[in-house]
């Protein structure tokens, strides 16, 4: 067991997958000998070689495209986004060929697109989104968002090891904010399957990202009113893990969603309407929902504090939601 940070698990566990499996290979911007734009890969193609680390050329459609047609050949690409804005320059050849590949004709596409998103390093509109919702929409794709270092490893392995399109989404802001201790033997966690990071009784908040570790903190806020809140980390949500939301709803009687991508067509709608839906009989007040406001992500630090959520935010909501 080593103590490491979120972007050296991911680092851990990207290599370990390409000594386990040599059709495992990266592609992506100055992935090589630059190391990547976070140093993911730092190293990596002298352990390798170029023909398993290829830097690419300024094209996300490219990438895209020969990541698929990598995949459907055998071989199994983990393409790099520098930015996981830039993945709306390969947007038809993922949505359109990757996500319906196997429903056309049953072919696999093992491939793996590693997205460094979210804001909080002031970055501006342009390197800080959160576009999980733009291919939360897609049938064929998965989705998964780790919020610590072990959660960090063993996606990053399961989704190396799956034969669907997985979009890996990493936040930025953990990447050097957050340690934690991670197994140096293999595991994986499963794709699908959400964990609870706290036992409460009162309410349940669901989340996933960056936004764990600030719901854990507005979790413990709470106590001192008596209200206990389970906090439950999606980790995937594409597919999420409906039958544990619904379990814990009908535990706790309330319910919240956090998250740091923008509120309105966010996946926090999406998670209220399946409560709705399967468990309005248990439940004592309106679904509440926490996030960023609607409006692209701002430069400057001081609005785009205010623009996101953050502990304090959603301590005054669990508040509300508990009083309600």
């Amino acid at each position: 067991m080593s103590t490491i940070t979120y972007i050296e698990a991911i680092t851990k566990g990207l290599r370990e997958e390409m000594q386990r499996d040599e059709s495992v290979f990266c592609l992506g911007e100055d992935i090589g000998e630059y190391g990547g734009a976070f140093k993911v890969t730092k190293g990596f193609i002298k352990e390798f070689g170029e023909e398993r680390v290829v830097d690419t050329i300024l094209a996300e459609t490219a990438i895209v495209g020969v990541s698929i047609g990598a995949a459907i050949m055998g071989l199994r690409p983990v393409a790099e986004m520098q930015f996981a804005d830039f993945i709306s320059n390969g947007w038809n050849q993922l949505v359109n060929m990757g996500a319906k590949t196997h429903y056309r004709w049953g072919a696999a596409v093992p491939m793996v697109i590693r997205l460094p998103s979210g804001g909080g390093l002031h970055a501006g509109p342009f390197h800080s989104q959160n576009p999980e919702a733009w291919f939360f929409h897609v049938p064929g794709l998965k989705l998964v968002a780790p919020s610590t270092p072990y959660d960090a490893k063993g996606l990053i392995k399961s989704a190396v090891r799956d034969n669907n399109p997985v979009l890996y989404f990493e936040h930025k802001y953990l990447y050097r904010h957050v340690k934690g201790e991670v197994p140096d033997d293999d595991y994986t966690i499963p794709i699908g399957k959400a964990e609870i990071k706290r036992v409460g009784k009162d309410i349940t908040l669901i989340t996933y990202g960056s936004m764990v570790q600030f719901s854990l903190e507005a979790a413990e806020n709470v106590t001192k009113l008596g209200v206990e809140v389970e906090v439950l980390d999606l980790r995937s949500l594409l597919p999420f893990d409906k039958e544990m939301i619904l379990e814990s709803v009908k535990k706790t009687n309330r319910a919240m969603i956090v998250h740091e991508a923008t509120l309105t067509g966010g996946i926090g709608g999406e998670i209220s309407a399946c409560i709705t839906q399967d468990a309005f009989e248990y439940l004592d007040a309106p679904v509440k929902r926490v996030a960023s406001i609607d409006t692209p992500v701002p430069y400057s630090p001081p609005l785009e504090a205010y623009f996101m959520p953050n502990t304090e935010k959603i301590t005054k909501a669990l508040r509300e939601l508990a009083e309600y």
